[in-house]
């Protein structure tokens, strides 16, 4: 009996280990500038509490250079819209 439990727990631990997101290639770097801890103070805004739909606005805005910015519109030209999308849908999921 001992056994099935064990065994049980060990295959749930792993299915939720291989259901965890990866991040799609770019995301993670965003928090390297984008703060996520609430208590850190920056001047760069935050990306938590955004909606993918904002994230991507945004990033379109930096590519066209309708939004100003110091190094976005050079970061957001690297990317493509599908891109664009998988990240902003990444950056808002919970994890």
């Amino acid at each position: 009996m001992r056994f099935i439990i064990a065994a049980i727990v060990i295959a749930s631990s792993t299915a939720a280990l291989a259901a965890a997101p990866e991040p799609p290639p770019g995301a993670a770097s965003c928090t390297g500038c984008h703060a996520t801890n609430p208590n850190v103070d920056t001047a760069v805004p935050r990306l938590t509490g955004k909606t993918p739909g904002e994230i991507v606005a945004a990033m379109q805005a930096f590519r066209s250079g309708q939004k100003p910015a110091t190094i976005m519109d050079r970061i957001a030209k690297g990317f493509s819209d599908t891109e664009v999308q998988a990240i902003a849908t990444w950056l808002t999921e919970p994890h």
